[in-house]
């Protein structure tokens, strides 16, 4: 290989993460990277040129369990000092590429995200069929993964290895429930587009969405658990870019969505049915993170005793009830030895799970099993009129006041209320 000026970078490493519709090619680079890309197709590939580069790694011996990727390779140099990287690919896939500045344990980095764009454009044909009885759906997102190690603790361990596992206690807890299923954000070592794990929530029709992440601060005394739900700023803000994408409202709003699409006020409709979506979401975060934090207490410290508003990227869905739980802090060195113990991450699994339970059990979504095993009812929470929970259930106030034997229509927060069938 031709020699090259001393200032030159240097391409020191290549990995592959595969998730199960994309993957990320991470190349490790000793400057930041100074670079070009195109794509070819018959075979289809991605070219990267680096500019100022050289390398002695051997391609041939890096790890790939990629559905998208065949190989990386060094091909012919289209000039002097550029290095020519090829990404031959299975088939035709949208390339993202961007570099990243250092972050311990990683340097420079251009990181290639690829996803399917067979598999994205893919469409579901509707079939309409009888509404049958269906479980509750909780999406557990398992934070970091794959590039992103998240907060790394004293003895070198990284948040994604702890938060994956307390994720998959989480899911098969969730599994043995009869009425509940979980689906999950990531299964393995990979990274997910933070925008995609609400999606993900969405397209499965999630009732909630729980996130798992291990908590980390400069110095290492802080400690406990704490829960964390959507801050009302963020919520409007999200609001705002909703109404935005007209395109998106049938698919955040239901039907309601395609009623509304044709008429001239819209965009009113819209804002005001999303508001009550927002309203409602928000209000069962609240509930749901305050059983979980109380259950989090009996088998842990707390950091915070009461449920903390944030701008958290993978909260930012106000349509899906949301929570993140910070499991600890794996910068405590204490804590952290608790968090990588299979008996401690199973007890904060099974804390996480007995407050999304209790939740569901008193409140059960319309038409799901568990409100058709034990009778749907309704715990008042705050914010909550009989308008807002009959909008819920799809019943009328006067079925709820019937069914209750309620002569007005005010509510006291924590009433349970008995929700007759729509």
């Amino acid at each position: 290989m031709p020699a090259v000026a001393q200032s030159a970078n240097k391409l020191e490493g290549v990995r592959i993460w595969a998730a199960p519709d994309s993957t990320r090619v991470v190349f490790d680079l000793s400057k930041p990277p100074k670079y070009s890309d195109f794509t070819l197709t018959s075979p289809y590939r991605l070219v990267v040129d680096f500019d100022s580069t050289a390398t002695k790694l051997d391609l041939g011996k890096i790890e790939n369990n990629s559905k998208l990727v065949k190989k990386v390779r060094i091909s012919k140099s289209p000039s002097k000092g550029t290095l020519r990287v090829v990404i031959d690919l299975v088939k035709p896939a949208k390339a993202n590429l961007f570099a990243l500045s250092p972050t311990a344990p990683y340097g420079n980095r251009l990181v290639v995200d690829l996803d399917d764009s067979v598999s994205n454009t893919k469409s579901e044909p509707k079939v309409h069929t009888q509404q049958k009885l269906r479980d509750v759906i909780v999406a557990i997102d398992a934070g970091h993964g794959g590039d992103d190690p998240g907060s790394i603790g004293p003895s070198g361990i990284y948040e994604k290895k702890i938060t994956l596992q307390i994720a998959k206690k989480l899911e098969a807890k969730i599994n043995a429930t009869p009425g509940m299923k979980a689906i999950m954000t990531r299964s393995g070592d990979y990274f997910v587009n933070l925008n995609k794990r609400s999606e993900l929530a969405r397209s499965n029709k999630a009732d909630l969405l729980v996130s798992i992440h291990a908590d980390a601060f400069t110095n290492p005394q802080p400690q406990g658990a704490s829960v964390w739900v959507l801050s009302m700023r963020r919520a409007n803000s999200e609001i705002g870019r909703w109404l935005e994408k007209k395109e998106k409202h049938s698919e955040l709003l239901g039907g309601a969505g395609e009623i509304i699409q044709n008429t001239d006020n819209e965009q009113y409709l819209a804002m005001t049915l999303l508001d009550m979506s927002m309203d409602r979401s928000m209000a069962i975060s609240h509930n749901i993170a305050g059983d979980v934090l109380s259950n989090l207490g009996k088998v842990t410290k707390l950091h915070k005793h009461r449920p903390e508003s944030a701008s958290f990227a993978v909260l930012k869905s106000p349509d899906i009830p949301s929570i993140l739980v910070e499991t600890g802090f794996i910068s405590n060195h204490r804590e952290e030895r608790l968090l990588t113990q299979r008996e401690h991450q199973n007890r904060i699994a099974s804390a996480v799970h007995r407050g999304v339970l209790r939740y569901f059990e008193d409140n059960p979504p319309v038409n799901t099993l568990m409100a058709n095993n034990k009778g749907a009812s309704h715990k008042v929470a705050k914010g909550e009129s009989l308008s807002v929970i009959a909008h819920r259930y799809q019943v009328s106030i006067d079925s709820i006041k019937k069914a209750n034997n309620l002569k007005s229509n005010t509510l006291r927060i924590g009433q349970k209320l008995v929700i007759p069938r729509a």
